[in-house]
């Protein structure tokens, strides 16, 4: 993995709750400068968990934070978002840094019209395998995000794992759909093939390293062949033998399109929480 230029510019994260941590420890070993990110977090105990862990300047201040940060990750929940963008206004509107969302739900314009306006944004959606530098973000940047902004905010997310950029933002709902909201699908598998493995007679302890194994071995199959699901699929389904079996019954239990319908509430989630925060 590359290391940041030295001439990444500071950074100041607003929130520093877990996505944060994890793009933090990402910067820092990738080389960063601990004296070139500072981090506002309302929680005493998590501002000294930070400065501990990392070495960074951490304060309870989001304006100390962003008056420092030439990049301002806003990374507060989503609910509390228009509040601090609107105390922060004023001094976006003087000091015109790259903005870089990780919220769910919130949308460039309603970022934008926060910060007073004239704003280079952009909006990812990172997933929790960032915190082991295993993630993917997808990222939407506006009309007002030059070039060098772009590489920078990829720079700036890429410790976290791997980067999709998205032409248009009306995607980023399922976006966050599919990848953000993603890796609590795999785990809820997970979960079921335990419990379905314990039930036919199998050890907790041992159920849970088939499973875990099983889980880890098929995704990096996926990752590394660069085949689609359906060939890999296929590949391990023998006509009428126990795989068969297994399909069969997800395909009764109308798997795919459960799939599907809980991708799209997860959309539309996304969408009402976009309103819900206007």
């Amino acid at each position: 993995m590359s290391s940041p230029s030295p001439a990444f510019p500071t950074v100041a994260f607003i929130g520093g709750g877990n996505m944060a941590r994890a793009l933090i420890g990402g910067l820092r070993r990738g080389g960063m400068a601990a004296g070139r990110i500072i981090v506002s977090e309302p929680s005493a105990a998590s501002r000294e968990g930070l400065a501990a862990e990392f070495g960074v300047t951490a304060t309870a201040d989001n304006a100390e934070a962003a008056a420092a940060g030439e990049v301002w990750v806003l990374a507060t929940k989503p609910q509390v978002l228009r509040g601090v963008c609107e105390a922060l206004a004023p001094l976006a509107q003087a000091r015109r840094p790259l903005v870089v969302s990780i919220a769910a739900g919130i949308t460039s314009a309603q970022l934008d019209r926060w910060l007073g306006g004239g704003q280079a944004v952009v909006r990812s959606m990172p997933n929790t395998p960032a915190l082991l530098g295993a993630g993917v973000t997808g990222l939407y940047a506006t009309a007002a995000v030059g070039e060098a902004q772009r590489a920078l905010a990829e720079a700036l997310l890429r410790p976290a794992g791997e980067t999709v950029w998205i032409a248009d933002e009306a995607l980023m709902d399922a976006v966050t759909a599919t990848s953000g909201s993603g890796p609590a699908y795999v785990f809820l598998l997970a979960e079921a093939m335990q419990a379905a493995a314990a039930a036919e007679g199998l050890p907790a302890e041992a159920a849970r390293t088939l499973v875990v194994e099983t889980i880890a071995g098929a995704a990096r199959m996926l990752k590394e062949s660069g085949e689609p699901a359906a060939t890999l699929r296929q590949r391990v389904t023998s006509p009428n033998g126990t795989t068969q079996a297994a399909l069969e019954a997800f395909a009764a239990g109308g798997f795919m399109p459960l799939v599907a319908a809980a991708v799209h509430a997860a959309r539309i989630r996304g969408a009402e929480l976009s309103a819900l925060n206007d």
